[in-house]
C-alpha cells in the first residue's frame, strides 16, 4: 500500500530534536490535476516529481513485555521492571515473519538507510528485520547486534552488505512517565549494537523523559512531523523507519487530510506489533535538493523547436 504524505504548513515543534533543521515551510502548493473536457481525473489526484519524493517503509516493532503486561493491566506501564522493555519470545517470531516478508518483496535489497528510535525493542526489530545473517567472529565489519542483547536468546547478526542504521531520538515513543519509554544509556546501547551509528543522539543518558509529566499528543505530533520534514532532506529514496505506535498514530494523523477518509485511514490507524506500511513522502516544499537523475533535458543538438500550439497562439 503506497500513501502520499506532504507537510501541513507552520506547526511548532518539541524541543526533543537535534536533527539537522530543514528551512521555514512555505504554504503547500497543490499540483493536483484538473478534468478536461477528455479525460474523468478527479481533482484529488496528485502530479509530483519523482526527485521529490521517497518511499518510507514504516515499521512498529515487535511484541514487548511491557505490551503483554499492559494488555493484562494499564497500571503495569508504570512499573520500572518494565523499563526500556525489550522483545518478548512472540515479538522475535514477528520480527522473523516480517524478516521473510521484507526479502521475499524485495524491500530489503532497496532500502537504503535504516533509522530506528533508540529503545531496547525498536533497535531489536530494526536489526532482527533489516541486518544480516548470523555474525562470524574475525569477519571486517561490526555485528549489528551482539548475541543475547536485550534479554533475548539471539545469535550475534551480521551488518555485513546492510545499509546504515541510524539512531534518532525525534521517533522515539511518547515522552515521560511510564518506563518502557525511558532509555538506556547510549553506552550501554552501544556496547550491544556496535554497528548502528548513535552519533544524533546528543546525550548519553536519558534527558527527555520525565517521571510526572507525560508527553502532550499535540507535541508528539509536531516532533513526528519534523522527523518526517529531516527525512525530506535525507539523500536516501528508500528508508525504512522503526518505531512506536503512538509515534505513527500521532504523527500520521498530521497527514491525509485532503484525502478520501478511507486513505486517511490507510495512513494512519493505528499499527499492529511489527507491521510495516509503505507510504511515499512527497517533498512540495522543497526541504530537499536533490536533482533529478532521470529526466533529460532534450535539445541535443539544439535546433528549432517552436510547439504548433504556441504557434497558433501567435
Amino acid at each position: 500500500m503506497n500513501s502520499t504524505l506532504s507537510f501541513p504548513h507552520s506547526i511548532s515543534i518539541s524541543s526533543i530534536s537535534h536533527l539537522p533543521s530543514p528551512r521555514t515551510l512555505s504554504p503547500p502548493r497543490c499540483c493536483n490535476s484538473i478534468p478536461s473536457q477528455d479525460m474523468e481525473a478527479k481533482p484529488s489526484q496528485g502530479l509530483y516529481p519523482l526527485h521529490r519524493c521517497k518511499t518510507i517503509h514504516l515499521v512498529r516493532h515487535a511484541q514487548g513485555v511491557h505490551n503483554v503486561e499492559g494488555e493484562k493491566n494499564h497500571d503495569a506501564y508504570l512499573s520500572e521492571d518494565l523499563f526500556d522493555a525489550h522483545l518478548t519470545p512472540l515479538g522475535w517470531q514477528q520480527v522473523d515473519n516480517l524478516r521473510k516478508h521484507v526479502k521475499a518483496s524485495g524491500i530489503s535489497n532497496r532500502i537504503e538507510l535504516v533509522v530506528v528510535s533508540p529503545l531496547l525493542r525498536t533497535l531489536q526489530t530494526a536489526v532482527g528485520t533489516f541486518g544480516g545473517e548470523g555474525y562470524i567472529d574475525g569477519v571486517d565489519a561490526p555485528p549489528l547486534m551482539k548475541a543475547g542483547a536485550g534479554d533475548s536468546d539471539r545469535p550475534a547478526i551480521s551488518s555485513l552488505n546492510r545499509p546504515p542504521f541510524i539512531a534518532v531520538e525525534s521517533c522515539r515513543e511518547h515522552l515521560g512517565v511510564h518506563p518502557c519509554d525511558r532509555r538506556n544509556s547510549i553506552t550501554k546501547y552501544r556496547e550491544l549494537f556496535p554497528a548502528i551509528d548513535f552519533s544524533l543522539v546528543q546525550t548519553d543518558e536519558d534527558v527527555f523523559w520525565k517521571p510526572e509529566v507525560r508527553e502532550e499528543d499535540k507535541d508528539l505530533a509536531a516532533r513526528g512531523v519534523k522527523f518526517m520534514n529531516w527525512l525530506s532532506t535525507r539523500k536516501e529514496k528508500e528508508i525504512a523507519v522503526v518505531t512506536h505506535s503512538g509515534f505513527l498514530y500521532h504523527t500520521l494523523n498530521s497527514f491525509g487530510n485532503d484525502c478520501d477518509p478511507a486513505v486517511k485511514s490507510e495512513i494512519s490507524s493505528h499499527f499492529a506489533n511489527c507491521e510495516l506500511r509503505s507510504v511515499v513522502l512527497v517533498d512540495k516544499c522543497m526541504n530537499g535538493s536533490d536533482p533529478p537523475v532521470t529526466n533529460y533535458p532534450g535539445k541535443i543538438p539544439s535546433g528549432e523547436d517552436l510547439p504548433s500550439d504556441i504557434a497558433d497562439e501567435k
